[in-house]
């Protein structure tokens, strides 16, 4: 695929002051979304990995010493459930019924991990029309505001039992900026399986570079991400849709990768790692 793509050229840089400052403002973040796709909790067989779900927790709890309050959207439900019943969910109902065995397999297994530092969890089921709908995202808010003020972290994936058009790529994708968004929280976080925002495919593009942040440059990027977008690749697409549109709120955002030693951590720390995306507004960057 990649050899049919015109090698983009170069990508103009976002300005180092700007990235500072947003790297900073990221580090500092009181309230934090993370988001963690399929692939960064299971294994090749779409069966639930406990060492990557171990590290995320391992991942999560660095930020909760540092007392800020985490919200994870987490996909893996269909994943999990289709490992433990080696079905494909060829159909929407399928995927449905994969989805209610692989959830509750999926919170077994968070609670346990974050049992390991005593700390408690909970799940909340969205779909789209909670987001949409002002008075049930409303209670969902009041709901997460509750658990923040107890300690605990909300652990938010889509209720694909009920949902139909929205089983496909990405949703929590866009949940987690919805969610990011309509709660204010200081800064979203997308782990995924690639290292970031690249100029190409980087899983069948040698020469595909890192872009380090994305700011007044995002149509160029946007436009690289439509052209190296594959089957296989082609979620970044609603990661990078997401990210921008906190962004726009004047919310930080990083798309790296779930894999990296101390990849939350290195954000806490204002340490480069994945894509930036500086906020391209004034709302949380006083």
């Amino acid at each position: 695929m990649s050899e049919e793509i015109d090698r983009p050229g170069e990508i103009e840089q976002v300005d180092a002051e700007e990235v500072k400052h947003a790297r900073q403002l990221a580090a500092d973040a009181q309230r934090v979304v993370v988001k963690a796709g399929t692939n960064s909790l299971t294994d090749e067989d779409s069966r639930l990995d406990r060492v990557k779900l171990d590290k995320l927790v391992s991942d999560i709890m660095d930020l909760r010493r540092r007392g800020k309050d985490v919200l994870l959207v987490s996909s893996g439900a269909i994943g999990a459930g289709t490992g433990l019943l080696s079905k494909d969910g060829d159909t929407v109902e399928e995927g449905q019924a994969l989805s209610t065995v692989g959830q509750s397999h999926l919170m077994h297994h968070y609670t346990q991990s974050f049992d390991r530092y005593d700390q408690q969890v909970a799940q909340l089921l969205l779909t789209e029309h909670d987001l949409k709908n002002p008075e049930r995202f409303t209670n969902f808010r009041n709901t997460v505001e509750t658990l923040f003020e107890w300690g605990v972290v909300p652990i938010v994936n889509e209720n694909d039992a009920v949902a139909t058009e929205e089983i496909q790529i990405g949703d929590n994708d866009m949940i987690s900026s919805s969610i990011a968004v309509g709660i204010g929280v200081d800064l979203l976080v997308t782990l995924t399986d690639v290292g970031g925002v690249y100029t190409g495919n980087p899983k069948d593009d040698p020469e595909a570079e890192l872009i380090e942040a994305v700011g007044d440059n995002y149509d160029a990027v946007q436009e690289i991400v439509d052209k190296s977008t594959t089957a296989e690749f082609g979620g970044i697409q609603t990661k990078v849709q997401g990210a921008r549109d906190a962004s726009e709120y004047g919310i930080p955002a990083i798309i790296a990768k779930s894999t990296e030693r101390d990849v939350l951590k290195k954000i806490a720390t204002a340490k480069p790692v994945g894509t930036l995306f500086v906020p391209i507004n004034g709302v949380h960057d006083e």
